[in-house]
This record gives C-alpha cells, structure tokens and sequence, in this order.
C-alpha cells in the first residue's frame, strides 16, 4: 500500500477525486487533504507520503511555488491540471504525469499504476528536481529532457540535440558527442514536446535542431548538412516552412 496527499483548493476537485481513488485504487491510501500550499508543506514534511495529486493552480501559492520550498521531495507527484495549462510542456519534459478536469477513471487508473511502478524502482526525486530547474531556467535552451530507456530515465540538455529520425513507432535521437538514444515514442509525439522555435520537422522522418544545421544545399526541397556531418533530405513540402525558420 502506498499512502498520498490530495492537494487542491476546490473541495468538490478533492471530493471527487479521493472518491476515484477510494473505488478505482485500492492500492493507494489517502492520509490528507489540503487546499493550499502552506497546508500542504506541513502535511508532506510531517506524514512523508508516497504520491502526491497536486493541482497546478491555487490561490497565494500555486502547485510550483510549493514544490520549490519543500525540503523534502522524495515522492511520486501526479498534477491535476487544465489541459491548456503553460507549464505542461515543462510536466512532460521532466517524465512527470499529469490528469485533466475532470479526471477520468481510466486515466487515474494508469497514472496511479505507472506511480506505484516508479515507487519501486526509481526515485522521483530526480524528476522533480528536473523540472523544477526547467521552470526557473531563463533560457530555453538550457533545459533538460527526461528520456525514458530501457534502464530507467537519462537527462540530456535539449542544446546537445542534434536531430531526431523516426524509426516505425521509435524515435533515434543523435546528440553531440556521436550518441544516440532509441526511445519508444513516435516523432510526433517529439514535435509537439519540443518548442517550435528551435526544432523544426523538415521530413516525415526527421526533426532538426535549427542551430545544429552547418550548411543548406539548394535543391526541389534541399539538403541540410548537420553538425555532425550527416546530411538530411527536407520535403518540398517543408522547405517554406524551414527557410522562413532559419531566417530566409
């Protein structure tokens, strides 16, 4: 059994969703309920709980500014939060999992199974840390990526992206250095992650990082050469696109 805390400051939204865990998750044990984040560092320093459900936005101090002034963050977090929320792009660089109003059971279902998982194996101490550094990062650039591998999560600063290349239902990633990391998510999944100010999909196949290209080769659509040497096609349907991107 794990034990957590509902965080929010609507008591309908904590109501109805300690009612889904009661009924759905049996395996979770719920030992507060708080609606604002001074309640909820107390709560979370004193009764040290496994899975937090935090709602992003609260009155005074919002789900990130309580984050921040934990001492202790060694616990599975799961956001509640509207979909267009900003700093959802944030949530999954960091591997972090999030729920929309209303929650659906089936969604808290997987969201909790995935926790109880992390729980065993892996700290999310080190998630959290992430995306706490990426909120406060002034630059884009100077972000981080949570990856997940085979043998857990591997951290790579978004500038060391070189391109991406979909492979079926896999996305290659080629970093500086002559790594590549094999990732079972698909590159669309990568193009609405990335910022579009950055990395452009030039090719069904694949998606540059616009300050790793070293040389543009006219043609029907054209070639980029990358920082490492390997030269890609751009579609003709993308070359717009992608010359308006890199200031042409």
């Amino acid at each position: 059994m794990l034990t957590a805390i509902i965080i929010d400051d609507e008591s309908s939204s904590r109501n109805a969703l300690k009612q889904k865990l009661t009924n759905h998750c049996t395996d979770i044990i719920i030992i507060a309920e708080c609606e604002d984040g001074e309640d909820a560092i107390k709560n979370i320093e004193e009764k040290k709980p496994d899975i937090i459900f935090l709602d992003v936005e609260m009155p005074r101090m919002n789900g990130f500014t309580m984050l921040q002034q934990l001492q202790n963050r060694d616990f599975e977090l799961i956001f509640i939060t509207a979909y267009n929320h900003y700093a959802i792009r944030a949530i999954k660089f960091s591997a972090l999992d999030y729920l929309v109003k209303p929650v659906e059971v089936e969604d808290l279902k997987a969201a909790v199974q995935k926790a109880v998982q992390k729980r065993k194996h892996v700290s999310g101490n080190e998630r959290l840390e992430l995306l706490l550094q990426n909120l406060t990062s002034e630059k884009k650039e100077q972000q981080r990526l949570a990856i997940p591998s085979m043998e857990g999560l591997q951290f790579i600063s978004m500038n060391d992206i070189i391109y991406l290349e979909a492979q079926s239902n896999y996305t290659v990633i080629y970093l500086l250095g002559a790594h590549k990391i094999t990732v079972s998510k698909t590159l669309k999944d990568f193009e609405e992650l990335l910022p579009q100010a950055n990395y452009i999909r030039i090719h069904h196949s694949y998606i540059i990082n616009k300050n790793a290209v070293e040389k543009y080769i006219k043609g029907e659509g054209g070639q980029v050469v990358m920082s490492n040497g390997t030269t890609l096609d751009v579609a003709r349907r993308k070359k717009e696109e992608f010359m308006k991107a890199i200031g042409y």
